[in-house]
């Protein structure tokens, strides 16, 4: 019985912060919970928690027609001396998501640097939208929660949004769909401290009365989980200098907790945060926090077998630690670790402030054509012997350049597959486009179509049902949301409860549902029609949460994302090398996205905060190396007034969070 709660609690509860995320802002939406043994993302190009990646910013490279001001083949035989520029900056920011738009905010807030925001949209986000309409719904076309860490927490506060921010009600568990039931994963009450670990252990949905009475997992599956994760399991494969011994996501889960484990529990987990293969997903790519678990477990002496339950036990003792280590601030709003949260009026809040914040700092609706490196003779009269030059087109068709001293790329992987990075970095354009025959991709870094479609119901139309261990009537939906397996013939991935998690997201009346449908394995989605994909959803919840009877749904909004989440499987971590070692070799020029840095929301705002020190330091360093130089005004325009200096509140470094690790209380 506590095997299965090691089983569950040390690698689906530790992988479990993310329901559904973003398409980069597919960050992971998280679908995350704290004393959780599974959630869904993710951020999920949203991002952990969410079905699209939540920072993806978005991006296209246009064509340009002879009447043009610029062409192709005018940039390509442009003399350097010949380039004048319209803009001048110390860091160029290409890409508005997540990533990029929290990156901005804390250059400028932070570092009082002079910045430019560029996104080829019209609005800042990327793949996150919120939308509010009149009847009372609010609901989000990506990621639809995020899981609550202190980056979050403190561009909240900086923007003066923290009084927007909500929580989810963390007594409330995410449901599986198996076997024509639902059934809840083992939770605590939310209590702090050992009363809280006793909840998860021995509360009405703790793990104790799980493993005792829970069906979910069969008697066998309960004992397989439980020698792998007290006893020990099958020692993994040597690692080979050329990735040969690479494990995927289901070779790894059935290795240690066994197959039922994996096929219940692991791999609808999988479908929520990646929309993808656990198949083809690496394991210490896609989640290299709970493989990492397997490396503390072998680390302890006396546990010869790697018992996870010993490793992750060791690993919770280091996170409390680490936190305690670096408390939250006195003044910010208070939180729980991995506790899903939102703002009132949707996850646009944060990218909204923050293009309020930066105002003519961001330019809209341009579309980045080439980038190129200045030489030592073209920057005669310039502080810095590297500078770039970044031409766009405009919503309008003309061109207007951009002269820069540092560039942070955050556009997604398959956007610089073409020739923006070709003249500067042909190494990363090629690694980009690298194949992988042995999981069948032709080219790069996969992004498989997911569609978000969000659906209303009355709650007279709900199966008329109790639901287990006390939490009540279904059409309440006390839950985070429910997932489904592959094995039990629903196409779609998840559901979120939306009306369930924050409150005012719906009439009092009805039910709102997020659901996300496609993926990897369902490539079909992206050529469907909205009504056929809504058709799809509608059946899908008809089979796992309505009456035969009920009504038609109430749609509030499908969008298809034709590019979601990228995909870390097998080789990602050697292309990731290969990028880093390309980006070695120019000064100033950083390639960065979800495909980099975690697909979960979190993971993209904290991308932001650390990812500026690095920009500032990089910065600092060329004005040392130019004593008599004088720095650069502060304006986006080169006839703009010199801005005022910001207050530069320094805050004590904050560890990244773990993204799939949920704190036991």
């Amino acid at each position: 019985m506590k095997a299965y709660h090691g089983a569950l609690l040390y690698i689906v509860s530790l992988s479990s912060k993310v329901l559904l995320p973003p398409i980069e802002g597919f960050t992971a939406t998280p679908f995350s919970t704290k004393n959780s043994a599974l959630l869904f993302h993710n951020n999920v190009n949203q991002n952990n928690h969410h079905l699209v990646s939540s920072t993806s910013s978005s991006f296209s490279l246009h064509s340009k027609s002879k009447s043009q001001s610029i062409s192709e083949s005018q940039l390509e035989s442009e003399s350097e001396s010949e380039l004048e520029y319209d803009h001048e900056c110390e860091c160029l920011i290409i890409g508005g998501g997540i990533s990029g738009s929290t990156l901005a905010h804390n250059l400028h807030y932070h570092h009082n640097t002079n910045i430019l925001l560029t996104e080829a949209r019209d609005y800042l986000g990327g793949n996150v939208k919120s939308h509010v309409t009149d009847d009372g719904y609010v609901w989000e076309e990506g990621p639809n929660s995020f899981a609550t860490q202190p980056s979050i927490v403190r561009i909240a506060h900086e923007l003066n949004i923290d009084d927007q921010l909500v929580f989810a009600d963390e007594s409330l568990p995410p449901w599986v769909n198996h076997n024509g039931k639902l059934h809840p994963l083992p939770k605590g009450k939310g209590g702090k401290g050992p009363k809280g670990q006793l909840e998860l252990v021995f509360g009405s949905n703790g793990v104790l009365k799980f493993a005792l009475l829970g069906q979910l997992l069969s008697w066998p599956g309960k004992i397989r989980a439980g020698i792998g994760a007290f006893v020990g399991h099958e020692a993994p494969p040597s690692p080979s200098s050329s990735g040969e011994n690479e494990e995927t996501i289901r070779e790894w889960v059935t290795r240690t907790l066994g197959e039922e484990v994996f096929l219940r529990c692991i791999d609808p987990f999988v479908s929520g945060v990646y929309a993808g293969n656990p198949m083809t997903l690496s394991m210490t790519a896609a989640l290299p926090k709970i493989a990492n678990i397997e490396n503390i477990a072998y680390s302890i002496p006396w546990n010869k077998g790697g018992a996870i339950f010993y490793g992750g036990l060791k690993r919770q003792v280091e996170l409390t630690k680490e936190r305690k280590a670096n408390p939250p601030e006195d003044h910010w709003v208070e939180f729980e670790y991995g506790n899903p949260g939102s703002f009132r009026k949707g996850l646009s809040t944060l990218p909204n402030a923050i293009h309020e914040e930066l105002k003519d700092k961001i330019k809209l609706e341009w579309t980045l054509v080439k980038i190129r490196k200045l030489s030592s003779s073209s920057n005669s009269n310039s502080n810095n012997n590297n500078d770039y030059i970044a031409t766009y087109e405009t919503a309008n068709g003309s061109i207007q350049r951009v002269r820069t001293q540092s560039i942070v790329s955050t556009i997604p992987a398959h956007a610089l597959q073409g020739s923006i990075l070709s003249d500067i970095l042909p190494q990363a354009t090629q690694t980009l486009n690298k194949a992988r025959s042995y999981i069948n991709r032709t080219k790069g870094i996969y992004h498989p179509p997911v569609a978000a479609v969000t659906v209303a119901y009355p709650k007279s139309a709900f199966k008329d049902m109790d639901l287990p261990n006390d939490f009540g009537k279904l059409k309440d939906l006390p839950g985070f949301g429910n997932l489904n397996p592959r094995s039990e013939n629903v196409r779609t991935l998840g559901t979120l409860w939306s009306s369930s998690l924050f409150p005012d997201r719906a009439p009092s009346t009805h039910n709102l549902l997020l659901n996300y449908i496609g993926g990897s394995r369902d490539v079909d989605i992206g050529t469907m029609s909205d009504d056929d994909i809504i058709d799809e959803v509608d059946r899908g919840c008809r089979t796992v949460l309505l009456k035969d009877d009920a009504p038609p749904p109430k749609v509030l909004g499908i969008k298809l994302w034709p590019t979601a989440i990228p995909q870390y499987e097998l080789g990602h971590k050697e292309i990731m090398d290969e990028l880093k070692e390309a980006e070695d070799t120019m000064d100033g020029l950083w390639i960065c996205g979800n495909y980099r840095s975690g697909v979960a929301f979190p993971d993209c705002v904290t991308f932001g905060y650390d990812h500026a020190k690095v920009v500032k330091e990089y910065l600092d360093g060329i004005q040392l190396s130019s004593p008599s130089s004088s720095s650069k005004s502060d304006s986006q325009d080169k006839n703009q007034n010199q801005n005022q200096n910001q207050n530069q509140n320094e805050l004590e470094k904050v560890p990244l969070e773990e993204m799939f690790f949920v704190s036991m209380k």
